[in-house]
């Protein structure tokens, strides 16, 4: 089967209009480099008690990993207080937590350990 055009159709135009008209919406439906995941931490944790060995652990919606003292998460949809406390019933008391370089304040701290 082929496909007749009437003469007055410009089969160059048609092909750009076409091509343009892929390539506009193949960009917007295209992931962005922005909203992609970043693999930078966004959660850092001191124990008082250091894990026994390296190990993985899923705390307040997010996926811990912690050596010695240290526990590092990317970010999550939960409040850090939240993200806290789940992972305060894992690996028990927290020293010190931030989300986003911002330190859990001590109040909140006591409330993440409580």
């Amino acid at each position: 089967m082929t496909l007749s055009l009437p003469r007055s159709v410009n089969i160059g135009a048609v092909a750009a209009a076409f091509a343009y008209t892929s390539l506009t919406f193949g960009a917007a439906l295209a992931p962005v480099a922005a909203e992609a995941k970043s693999s930078t931490t966004f959660y850092t944790a001191e124990l008082a008690q250091p894990v026994a060995e390296k190990t993985t652990t899923v705390a307040g919606g997010v996926a811990w990993a912690c050596k010695g003292t240290t526990c590092v998460a990317q970010k999550g949809s939960s409040r850090p207080l939240r993200v806290c406390r789940e992972l305060q019933r894992e690996h028990g008391e927290i020293a010190s937590f931030t989300a986003k370089d911002q330190a859990l304040e001590s109040d909140k701290l006591a409330k993440c350990n409580g």
